[in-house]
């Protein structure tokens, strides 16, 4: 495992907390238990003293000659150092040394000592010596070794160690677990990552979860088939400008060449020619420099308030002339209170120009309605055909720029660039609007123009 991988970062890390978990909550219960079996012991010796002390005094009758009897006692004379008798007036029975018996009691503390009763009676009291080592009266020498109570402990011990050994294995086989399972989608993104880098488009990685990094996957995979997109139009739009460049400059290439070698004499037909080919290079280049400042946030735009009906009734004037040479109605559906939208009218003028010419030049019969109605906080302008239509699976792309749903048409009619519908789109987008189509072949195709009001 590689120490500077997410994987070992994220193992130690849970190995560290569980283990230091583990020895902290060890610690404390160790720390506890010994404390607690303490005073349990301890307790249980101070009952089992005052026992024996209340005995003592039944047999006989009070305390008088305790002293002598506890030294010729092993087991009193053991605790002659750490236990003092004081008996109800306050005087010292036996515990402070003989200088002290018979004397009043010299501390203050005999409501921490266990009384001793005989019959129901208090006759005496039972405290730890004062100046002893330990946890206060309620703490005593410790066990001897191979005690059951050194034994008890040490069991206990044995276990605590035991239980945080298995607390740290544990967290380490769950650490790795999970370092390996919350990683797993990252090192596929790297791996995509990388493969992206070096060229390779398009790299999609599975989405296995819907939290932080499944969302992460998705905003990937998003962005590498955009990016595969993107690269594919650019290389199909570098594409289709070489046609587009290549057929007109090879007219002009042959005809000037025939000029300058003698073998074509000059003529109006052959120099209108001629600048019918240069006025196409014009409108292509042309079209190609709206594009890139529309793509650059940087489309020029002398907006001003305007009126719906007023932008269709203008494209119908210009078109209304070839629409009845087809044998085609232009009309107008269109109310005369619409409000204004606040638009550069000549710039819209081109987007609605385009879309009836090509509303035109696909139909051969019918109409062509300028339509224009009130949405929700925007006008939303129609430009409606009954002409062949479109196919459904070419309608997602005709926005695209020189897409041509014939890949064997060599060159648009009437000299277009082919960017007609990408420059309508990227105007009306540059005025805070959208535009959308819908077509059902063979019956016609409506354009729906929305723009703020």
């Amino acid at each position: 495992m590689n120490m500077r991988s997410l994987v070992f970062k994220l193992t130690l890390a849970f190995v560290f907390v569980g283990v230091s978990g583990a020895l902290l909550v060890a610690l404390v219960i160790g720390l506890r238990t010994r404390q607690e079996f303490g005073r349990f012991i301890e307790n249980q010796s101070h009952q089992g003293i005052a026992t024996t002390l209340a005995d003592f005094y039944t047999q006989n009758g009070g305390w008088q000659n305790f002293y002598e009897a506890a030294e010729s006692d092993p087991v009193w004379r053991g605790l002659m150092v750490r236990v003092v008798v004081v008996d109800n007036a306050g005087v010292v029975v036996f515990g402070l040394g003989p200088e002290n018996d018979g004397r009043a009691y010299p501390y203050d503390d005999l409501d921490k000592g266990l009384p001793i009763e005989v019959d129901g009676e208090t006759v005496g009291t039972v405290l730890m010596r004062p100046d002893q080592p330990g946890d206060g009266y309620g703490s005593g020498a410790p066990p001897s070794r191979g005690s059951p109570e050194n034994t008890f402990l040490s069991n206990v011990t044995i276990a605590t160690i035991t239980s945080a050994v298995i607390a740290g294995l544990i967290a380490l086989i769950l650490g790795i677990l999970l370092a390996r399972t919350l990683t797993r989608p990252i090192r596929a993104l790297t791996a995509a990552t990388h493969a992206m880098a070096a060229g390779n488009l398009g790299q999609q990685v599975e989405v296995h979860s819907r939290d932080e990094i499944g969302e992460l996957a998705d905003s990937f995979n998003q962005m590498s088939r955009d990016l595969a997109q993107a690269s594919q139009q650019r290389k199909q739009m570098t594409a289709d400008i070489a046609h587009d460049l290549r057929t007109p400059l090879s007219v002009l290439r042959g005809y000037t060449e025939g000029l300058r070698a003698g073998s074509l004499d000059g003529s109006p037909d052959l120099y209108t020619i001629m600048h019918e080919e240069v006025i196409h290079l014009q409108h292509l280049v042309e079209d190609l420099r709206t594009l890139s400042l529309a793509d650059a946030g940087e489309l020029p735009l002398h907006r001003r308030a305007v009126d719906p009906r007023a932008l269709l009734e203008r494209t119908g004037l210009a078109y209304v002339m070839q629409a009845e040479a087809k044998g085609v109605t232009l009309r107008i559906d269109a109310p005369d209170n619409l409000p204004s939208v606040n638009v550069d009218v000549e710039r819209m003028t081109q987007v609605l120009n385009n879309l009836v010419a090509n509303a035109l030049r696909y139909t051969d019969a019918g109409e062509i309605v300028l339509a224009a109605g009130v949405g929700e906080q925007q006008v939303v302008l129609q430009v409606k055909d009954t002409g062949v239509g479109i196919p459904a699976e070419e309608l997602p792309y005709i926005f695209n720029r020189f897409y041509r749903a014939d890949k064997a048409r060599q060159r648009v009619p009437e000299g277009n660039s082919g960017l007609g519908l990408a420059i309508a789109k990227a105007i009306v987008v540059a005025h805070g609007g959208g535009v959308t189509a819908v077509s059902t072949p063979g019956q016609g195709t409506t354009f729906f123009i929305t723009l703020p009001v």
